[in-house]
């Protein structure tokens, strides 16, 4: 047989060489021994990642030394003939798994190509790969038609910061890469298209961490003629066809359904971790007459107060205390009241201003016992909420360092997050928002509330959740053309030639007879990270950006000549 790859490793063992040779399938051990003139030559050049080519005879390895830790392990290949195909310099880092960790992120993506040849990370692409095979079975099976849409699109400032591409052929005018092929797919259904998928690469000029790269694939997905049932049940059955091929796990349908309020009472975050409890508790009514000016002041003004009972962590040391305060105050919050108990006793700063009857409420509404803590917020709801979700999922993380909780990373909680507001009112630009965008319809029975309550108005929006993660979100989208221009001249306050300007095409499309339509798009990337158990997409992505946008193996962005710039009509300022 031939056999080639890459020397993993090699040991001499008194003269006979024992190769580990690797290739994308894993190790196989080749036994070398010295003599003819070809082999000799090549031993003298074997160094760990050079690639080698071997041609030889298949042999059951003696029962000692069989390697159970290894797929080939019952067999290794005795070698007739070795040739260096390319001889490798020393690594700059090590490549065994185990070791490569300790290195720093920033040389091995320096070297991405290298820390590609890792098992871990090889498999983390296959897995990718088998992914995306996955869903486009699925939907083609659904009727679904894979159309590609532009990269290269207009500018829309009404979303997140886009990057812009300079027109030579057009100067002065800049092209946006796509956020998403939101109003590209919404035209495919004007066209009759009916079900449209692709995988789209999509790219956004934000501040990046390690659920974020400024571009990223996700399944975007419309359909003509449904409901929000109908793309729930799609959805649903794409998911569980992904999961039966890939992981081999059943899924649980459907997906349980759960409002915007409801998630953020009761989990302080519109993409809840469902793995565990703690969950928050209203306690407005308790407080209602209280002599605790902080609680009575945030329901006196119309706000909330609510509490958390991280139970079993009334051990948490002063640093982890005053980390878990710095986090609500980043969040808006002046501080962090709480309360412990501990040897039947309840320590905390704010029990000299509550009455016997508020500490019995609360150790009834909480379920307090020995060992617990509970943490609490007052104010605006929205903010409280997020505060305490916040504290929750902190504690989690303090309370699963002591062994006291576990996330089990194949508890596949998934959930739909419905029922969220259509507008938002930013008071800082004194007008509404869209809370999702603004092609999403409203809830047919809250359309009368538009004209004088538009906060008031649901949203035929929807998310889906998995395990703290939001994997993705959609819509029913508006499709009529006075209800579309209403939307964003009445209620988001848009200049009627600013709508014309950047949406003109789209109005009048919708005067053609456009269908009642929605669609979703699904963070491909955020998929197969939960799917590979990986914290960072960067683990699932072949060649990413880091925090500061760069890509280090290619030195990317780089600088560009001034006949470049010329070209595009540009001038290089200094920062």
């Amino acid at each position: 047989m031939r056999l080639v790859g890459w020397i993993d490793s090699v040991r001499d063992h008194g003269g006979v060489l024992f190769v580990d040779l690797r290739d994308r399938e894993g190790l196989t051990q080749v036994v070398v021994h010295p003599g003819e003139r070809s082999i000799d030559e090549a031993l003298a050049h074997f160094k760990p990642e050079s690639v080698l080519e071997v041609e030889g005879e298949v042999v059951l390895r003696e029962e000692s030394t069989i390697n159970p830790r290894m797929v080939t392990g019952e067999v290794e290949v005795a070698a007739r003939r070795v040739e260096l195909l390319n001889q490798s310099r020393t690594p700059p880092f090590p490549l065994e798994e185990g070791k490569a960790e300790k290195v720093g992120e920033d040389l091995r993506l320096r070297y991405r190509y290298l820390d590609l040849r890792r098992r871990r990370n090889f498999e983390a692409l296959r897995l990718r790969h088998r992914t995306a095979q996955a869903v486009r079975r699925a939907l083609d099976a659904e009727g679904f038609l894979e159309v590609e849409t532009p990269v290269l699109f207009k500018s829309t400032p009404e979303g997140a910061r886009e990057f812009l591409v300079p027109s030579r052929l057009n100067p002065g005018d800049c092209y946006a890469l796509v956020q998403s092929p939101q109003q590209y797919k919404q035209m495919l259904m004007v066209a009759g298209v009916e079900r449209y998928f692709q995988l789209a690469r999509c790219f956004r000029d934000e501040d990046l961490r390690a659920d974020r790269q400024p571009e990223f694939t996700q399944i975007d997905l419309e359909m003509s003629f449904i409901d929000r049932e109908d793309l729930y049940g799609l959805i649903e059955r794409l998911m569980a066809a992904v999961w039966r091929e890939v992981e081999g796990t059943e899924l649980s349908l459907p997906f349980p359904r759960l409002s915007y309020a409801e998630v953020m009472n009761r989990y302080g975050s519109d993409k809840p971790d469902r793995r565990f409890g703690m969950e928050l508790v209203g306690l407005d009514d308790l407080f209602a007459e209280s002599a605790f000016k902080v609680f009575a002041g945030a329901l006196a003004s119309g706000g909330t107060v609510k509490a958390v009972n991280a139970q079993g962590l009334a051990d948490l040391t002063q640093g982890e205390l005053k980390h878990l305060e710095e986090t609500a105050k980043s969040l808006g919050a002046k501080g962090l009241a709480y309360i412990k108990v501990e040897n039947g006793e309840w320590r905390s700063p704010i029990l000299k201003f509550l009455s016997a009857g508020e500490r019995a409420g609360l150790e009834e509404r909480l379920a307090l016992k020995e060992g617990d803590v509970a943490f609490f917020a007052a104010g605006d709801w929205e903010g409280s909420c997020t505060i305490l979700g916040r504290i929750r999922l902190e504690a989690a993380t303090l309370l699963e360092k002591r062994g006291q909780l576990h996330r089990d990373p194949r508890d596949w909680r998934f959930l739909w997050v419905v029922d969220f507001p259509l507008m938002l009112f930013d008071a800082e630009e004194g007008r509404y928002l869209a809370a999702h965008h603004p092609f999403t319809a409203p809830v047919e029975e809250d359309l009368e509330l538009l004209d004088r309550e538009p906060q008031a108005v649901r949203g035929q929006h929807y998310d889906l959740v998995l395990n703290g993660v939001e994997l993705g979100g959609g819509s029913i989208r508006i499709h009529r053309a006075d209800l579309q221009k209403k939307v964003f001249e009445e209620v988001l306050g848009l200049d009627p030639q600013v709508v014309e300007d950047r949406f003109g095409y789209l109005l009048e499309a919708f005067s053609y007879g456009a269908p009642p339509h929605g669609g979703i798009a699904l963070g491909f990337d955020r998929l197969v990270a939960l799917l590979a158990d990986r914290a960072s997409l960067r683990d699932v992505v072949a060649f990413p950006k880091t925090q500061k946008g760069q890509d280090l193996m290619a030195a990317a962005p780089g600088s560009v000549t001034e006949r470049q710039l010329r070209d595009l009509y540009l001038q290089a300022v200094e920062a």
